[in-house]
Order: C-alpha cells, then structure tokens, then sequence
C-alpha cells in the first residue's frame, strides 16, 4: 500500500506515518480573492466554500493531523484581515475537531509563524516517518529527500486536454513517479541515498491557475523539475491515469 494516496475526486491525500495519518492538502491561498480584485477581477470571496471543502475531507478521513503543503497564505507580505481570518478560524475549525495542524512553510507564507496557531516548520521542509514533506519552492532538506514518499507542491501542476472536434478545458493533476537524485546531488556537491517516489500535489485552490505541464515552452516553478521527475505520469483527480506528462 503507498504510503500517500489521493482522496478520489480531491485535491487532497491521507498519508500514512509512524502512528498517524494526516489529510494533506497544498497551495490552499487564503484570500486569493483580494489579489485577484487588485488586479481588477471581481470576484466574491470564497473563503467559507474553501473552509467547508476541507473540513468535509476531515469528516471522510480518519486522520489525527492537517499537513498544509505550503502557502496557506496567498498575500507575500503581511496578510489583510479578511485573510489572516479565514485563516484563524480554519485552524481553530480543524483543532477543535481534536485534528493538529501543521504548515509547512511555502514562499507565500510570509511571518506567519508569528501569528498563526499552529506547528509550522521552515521552507526546507519536514519529515514525517517514511514520508518527506516540502512546498518546493526551494531545495528540500536531505532527511526530507531521504524518505520513501516525497510530497511537494507549489507548482499547482495542470493539463490542457483536447476532445475530437477542437475543444479543450484544463485540468488539475497529480504528478508522480521516482524521484531523480541526479540535480539534488550536483546541488548539495554529495550523494543522496534516495529511492524515493516523488508527488507533486495539485492546487487545493481552484482560482489559482497554474503550470501547464504538457504545454511546450511552459516552465516549472521548482528549481528541482522537471529534471527530479524525468518519467513522471499524470493523474486526474478522479484517478484516471494519463500516462506520462510530457506525452500527453
């Protein structure tokens, strides 16, 4: 059995670690509606739709911890009320359902060590178990690379599907396969004793568009790929297989 496996028809997965398991979700971007209003979108928050999707996969799963796979925040600096808020009563939505909370630190998240109430660790990510956790913005930690799962998000990985007559629409995606330690080791001047099999998690929000990664000339984010993941393959989020992600 993976020791991470998606929820079907969520951008979410249960992992399984020592004597926990946790519900892992990344990229939430609280109040990514403000920012898209600066920019002149006008758009109704959905802060209480994103808080009632998530606490609803609490309710499916039976897990003792939330991992927020980085950027529970969207603003880079310091957060509005509205955001700093809807992230609050999150957190105190998951905790008081006896569920412990944990952030690992994404670019977008800021200071928020300083305010939020919960265990937050830094960008180089954190491990669990067999499990390594990081948001991929930078390079994950040895130990995190070490591990048997690797989890990352940030790239909020999708696919432009085509139908028969011409038409096409976007898709959310899952990436997976075995970690390459090749660009790990040129960066760190060392070999990493890693046979890991590296997830790159979907955005768990819809509005924050993201890397079409079977699109010619779109680049990754993460310094790491897609030279990290050289025969990835792409999953939707009902669990179709697409096969590998540069071939579709």
């Amino acid at each position: 059995m993976a020791l991470v496996e998606p929820i079907p028809g969520a951008p979410a997965a249960v992992a399984d670690f020592e004597s926990e398991r946790a519900l892992v979700v990344a990229d939430f971007h609280a109040g990514v509606e403000q920012a898209m209003r600066t920019d002149g979108v006008s758009i109704d928050s959905r802060a209480s739709e994103r808080r009632e999707r998530l606490l609803d996969l609490l309710d499916r799963t039976d897990v003792q911890r939330v991992v927020f796979l980085g950027d529970l925040m969207h603003a880079i600096g310091g957060p509005g009320g509205a955001e700093r808020g809807e992230i609050e009563v999150l957190v105190e939505e998951i905790e008081v359902r006896g569920v412990s909370v944990t952030l690992v630190k994404g670019n977008h998240d800021g200071a928020i060590e300083e305010w939020v109430e919960c265990d937050v660790t830094d960008g180089k990510g954190a491990r669990f178990g067999d499990v390594g956790f990081a948001h991929g913005h930078t390079w994950p930690a040895r130990e995190v690379l070490e591990a048997e799962t690797v989890c990352v998000g940030h790239e909020h990985p999708t696919v432009r599907l085509e139908d028969s007559v011409g038409g096409t629409r976007i898709e959310r995606v899952w990436l997976r396969g075995e970690l390459d330690s090749e660009p790990f080791e040129e960066r760190f001047g060392s070999a990493v004793d890693t046979r890991a099999e590296l997830v790159v998690f979907p955005a768990f929000n819809d509005l924050t568009g993201g890397t079409w990664v079977n699109v010619e000339g779109q680049e990754f984010l993460a310094p790491f790929l897609p030279d990290a993941l050289p025969d990835g393959e792409a999953y939707l989020l009902d669990g179709t297989r697409l096969g590998r992600y540069d071939e579709i």
